[in-house]
Order: C-alpha cells, then sequence, then structure tokens
C-alpha cells in the first residue's frame, strides 16, 4: 500500500481517537518493510512464499501483515461519516471478529498455503459488500470474502451486517461475524 495512505490511516485513527491511540512508528515501518520486501521480490518473479523463506519473515509476521491489512481496508471501507458514528462498535466488536476469523483461516490453511495468501487493494464503494477477500496468488481465486451489507428493519432502521463467505461452501453460506446499528435515517455510501 502506497507510504501516503498509511499516512493517512495514522493520522485519521489518531484525530478518531482523540489520541488516545496512535499507531506506533516502529510497527508501521515494520509493516511496512515487510510489505516491501514482498512486493519488491514479486516483481522479480519470486512468490511470496520464496521471499518470506529467503528473508526470514516467519508465519507470524505474514499472519500480522494480513491482519493489519485486513484492519486498513475495513477502516477504508466505512470512511469517516460512517466509522465517526460506529468506531467504538467497530473497533470493540466487529474488527476482533474479524481479525479471529482470519487468524483461524491461516492456521486451518497451513503454513506453506499462507504464504501465498493476499488482501485484495480496494473495498467496493458506493453500495458494494465488499470488504476485502482473501485469494491465493498461484492460481488467483478467493478463499474467503468478507463482506458488510445494509439491512433495513421495519420500524428499526439500518443495520450494518458484517460477514464472510468460504471457498470450501462455494461462497453460499453466510457467516455471520457481527451487526451494528446505524440509525433510522439512510447511511452514506461507503467510502464516503
Amino acid at each position: 500500500m502506497k507510504l501516503w495512505i498509511r499516512k493517512v490511516f495514522v493520522f485519521l485513527i489518531a484525530l478518531l481517537t482523540l489520541g488516545f491511540y496512535i499507531p506506533s512508528i516502529e510497527q508501521e515501518a515494520g509493516v511496512k518493510e515487510e510489505s516491501e520486501v514482498l512486493t519488491s521480490f514479486e516483481t522479480l518473479g519470486d512468490s511470496e512464499a520464496e521471499a518470506a523463506d529467503r528473508f526470514g519473515i516467519s508465519e507470524e509476521k505474514q499472519a500480522l501483515l494480513l491482519t493489519s491489512l485486513a484492519r486498513e481496508q475495513a477502516m477504508a471501507k466505512l470512511g469517516p461519516r460512517i466509522l465517526k458514528q460506529v468506531e467504538d462498535e467497530f473497533i470493540e466488536g466487529i474488527l476482533p471478529g474479524m481479525e479471529e476469523v482470519l487468524s483461524s483461516l491461516l492456521i486451518e490453511a497451513g503454513s506453506h498455503e499462507t504464504a501465498h495468501f493476499q488482501i485484495t487493494d480496494q473495498p467496493s464503494s458506493g453500495y458494494g459488500e465488499r470488504i476485502f477477500h482473501v485469494y491465493d496468488v498461484r492460481n488467483e481465486k478467493d478463499v474467503a470474502r468478507f463482506h458488510v451489507r445494509r439491512d433495513k428493519r421495519p420500524l428499526e432502521g439500518y443495520w450494518f451486517n458484517f460477514h464472510y463467505h468460504l471457498s470450501k461452501d462455494n461462497f453460499e453460506k453466510h457467516h455471520e461475524i457481527g451487526e451494528i446499528y446505524w440509525s433510522k435515517n439512510t447511511p452514506p455510501k461507503w467510502m464516503a
């Protein structure tokens, strides 16, 4: 991910949490270094697994990198207008659930497979459901799809339904992560 996007992300987190949480520079730098190593060797023809083996990037760091990218995509999906209103519920209820599901997927797949997993770059904007997809870079096939849907319930208002789909059931079943209530007013488009 581009450096300016990371800087904006760190700034937004600091701003939205009123300075109570500011991602450390070392944490951001560590993720950036690993990402740059993987990206630079992918362009030279090395797979992520080969690059990881060559430079000693552990399975834990690969999982941490994927989890960090997933968190960034989820925050970007909501956009500042929605995040401003639902941030506490999202950070306390939805993000830990997403991270837990992602971790269990990585553990289930095993270290050799996990080295080939990547997360899609851009969540869908407007009214699309996609937050991010986890896919295998070798065959460009999705392993899991993380989505958020707007539900309008009569007399209640709008809810955001966070869920995921898995390739092992042909992406047909909704696996629930959690829900957040918006209000009776129509929420803005994603990423607005």
